[in-house]
């Protein structure tokens, strides 16, 4: 088939009309949505299906069959699932297939895996960022990284709401942290002590040094609490890259040792649930799994009679 040819062909599915329609969801998701629904109408179109009214249940299952035998995690193919229910509904009302065949499609079991909670010793040695490696690191470096971390554990903020924070969203006076998560949802998240000292020292020490890197000038981008090292608003891999530096984890794992703590140290579960900005209480039940399970190891480890 000709590239012109496949270009027609996926004219035919009106994906750029579904994403317009995608209002209720951030921009970071809707790329996520664009990329696996080009992913399958690329698929469909190899397979000779070029349109979504040729689209069978069974097409979908042979997707899912492809996914699977590509190796892609099971997570990962029920992402992929979520998008192409959400697609043909919408497909369906538009009358570009006659009925949805993503009714009752069946996403592959999942198994549930406990969130990782980063050992004692090791949450130190990333909060003091005493690793060898990092000793000559430039100190507006240092008092940036040393903030975000602190904002990650004593927070529990997920990567894209630290890359979204502005100088407005915080309250350090009042020690706490206007945040926008999931879905545009906001909330007011507490700072604990340490990390507002962090905070204040970086933006008395070390902001401009990163503003002076770049063009923060144009649009709001100069409003931006955290920026890279190219004076440009800080972006969820940059974050990954500076927790990476100071320990073999992820800023998702602080996230998850944040909500463990307090589960542990006696918080109860729906405090817990706003504090992480879930919708569902379900998502958070899972850490007193993980909580039970750290104190079963306690049990084991000390009592005499384990």
């Amino acid at each position: 088939m000709k590239l012109n040819d496949h270009m027609e062909l996926k004219e035919h599915w009106g994906e750029q009309d579904f994403l317009r329609d995608l209002t209720s969801i951030v921009h970071s998701t809707v790329q996520l949505y664009d990329r696996d629904l080009r992913a399958f109408v690329s698929w469909a179109i190899s397979q000779n299906i070029p349109s979504p009214a040729q689209v069978s249940r069974l097409t979908l299952r042979s997707y899912i069959a492809h996914l699977m035998q590509q190796n892609y995690a099971r997570a990962t193919i029920s992402r992929k699932v979520s998008v192409l229910r959400r697609y043909f509904s919408w497909a369906a009302k538009q009358g570009l297939c006659r009925t949805d065949p993503a009714i009752a499609l069946a996403v592959p079991s999942i198994p549930q895996h406990l969130p990782k909670v980063i050992p004692n010793a090791e949450l130190s040695r990333l909060l003091a960022g005493d690793r060898a490696v990092l000793q000559q690191e430039n100190e507006h470096r240092r008092r940036r990284d040393t903030a975000i971390v602190e904002l990650l554990y004593g927070s529990g903020l997920r990567a894209s709401e630290v890359c979204g924070l502005t100088l407005d969203s915080l309250q350090l006076e009042a020690g706490t942290v206007w945040v926008v998560g999931k879905g545009s949802k906001e909330r007011v998240v507490p700072l604990s002590v340490p990390c507002v000292e962090k905070l204040k020292d970086y933006l008395s020490k070390s902001r401009s040094e990163f503003t002076q890197n770049g063009d923060t000038q144009s649009g709001d981008a100069g409003e931006n609490l955290f920026f890279n090292l190219a004076g440009k608003p800080l972006t969820p891999r940059d974050l990954r890259r500076i927790v990476g530096r100071r320990a073999q984890t992820h800023p998702h794992a602080l996230r998850h040792t944040f909500a463990t703590h307090l589960l542990d140290g006696g918080a109860d579960l729906r405090s817990v649930q706003e504090l992480l900005g879930h919708s569902n209480l379900a998502t958070t039940q899972v850490y007193t799994h993980v909580s039970r399970e750290r104190l079963r190891k306690v049990l084991e480890a000390t009592h005499p009679r384990a």
